[in-house]
Order: C-alpha cells, then sequence, then structure tokens
C-alpha cells in the first residue's frame, strides 16, 4: 500500500491511534520499502530524514502498528523479524537464495486453504489466519 502522509493520518485516526511525527515517519517508510524490512532497514531509512528519532522509538512504534492492524509481521528463515505494510490477504514468495519476501495473491489459492482448514479440524488449534511462504528462488538469482 502506498500512502501519502495525509492518507496515513487518515489511517491512523481510523485507527483511534494518536498522530505523531514519528508514527508518521516509520509508516511512511515501511510504504516506501518493497521487501518486508526489518527493524534495523526501517531504522536507517527512517533516519533519511529524521536522525532524532530514537531506535527505541521505532520498535514501540513497530508494536503499535502491528497491534493497531496498520503493519504485520512477516517471519523469514532467519531470526529476524520483518513488517509488512499490506494489510489485504496475501501469501509470500520467499527467496532462499537472496532472502528476498515478494507479495503473493492468489483469490483461488484463498479458497482451496479456507475450504480444507473448515472441513478439518486441528484438536486444540483455533485457526485465525492462513498465510503462506512460499519457499523457493527468484530467476534473477
Amino acid at each position: 500500500m502506498k500512502s501519502s502522509s495525509k492518507n496515513i493520518r487518515q489511517l491512523f485516526v481510523e485507527k483511534g491511534l494518536k498522530i505523531t511525527p514519528q508514527r508518521v515517519a516509520i509508516l511512511e517508510a515501511i510504504y516506501k520499502s518493497d521487501n518486508h524490512p526489518c527493524a534495523d532497514n526501517i531504522i536507517k531509512l527512517v533516519h533519511k530524514d529524521h536522525p532524532n528519532i530514537a531506535k527505541g522509538t521505532v520498535y514501540k512504534v513497530l508494536d503499535t502498528l502491528v497491534e493497531s492492524g496498520l503493519i504485520q509481521k512477516v517471519q523469514a528463515d532467519t531470526e529476524v523479524m520483518r513488517y509488512d505494510g499490506v494489510t489485504k490477504k496475501h501469501h509470500h514468495l520467499y527467496c532462499s537464495e537472496c532472502a528476498t519476501i515478494k507479495d503473493y495473491y492468489d483469490e483461488d489459492l484463498d479458497k482451496i486453504l479456507e475450504n480444507h482448514f473448515n472441513n478439518i479440524k486441528i484438536d486444540g488449534f483455533k485457526i485465525e489466519d492462513l498465510v503462506l511462504q512460499i519457499k523457493g528462488r527468484f530467476d534473477k538469482c
């Protein structure tokens, strides 16, 4: 999702969040990144225009943005958490060579997964969401 500062401010209003320059700058950085950045990459992006925003502030804002549903956490093969500004239903293509993560949209796959898991029961487990990470290698690698 690519948004202007005005649109980002409206998103904060809709979620009942206080609008701060730090929150706006951090969400803009995530939206500008196209590769599901980790916190360190977000900090670097933010510091280009806002060098006074503390690292701790970035981490706190990331937690707030995740809790509010404005961004999502994406777990990759490494232990580093990455973030995704796209909240529309989608899956991820993960390159095992270069660690690039690309969004993958497939409504037919969504229906297949939903039907499958609606027809079976996993004892002691309630499914909240179905998101696939499809691992492979991009041609460019």
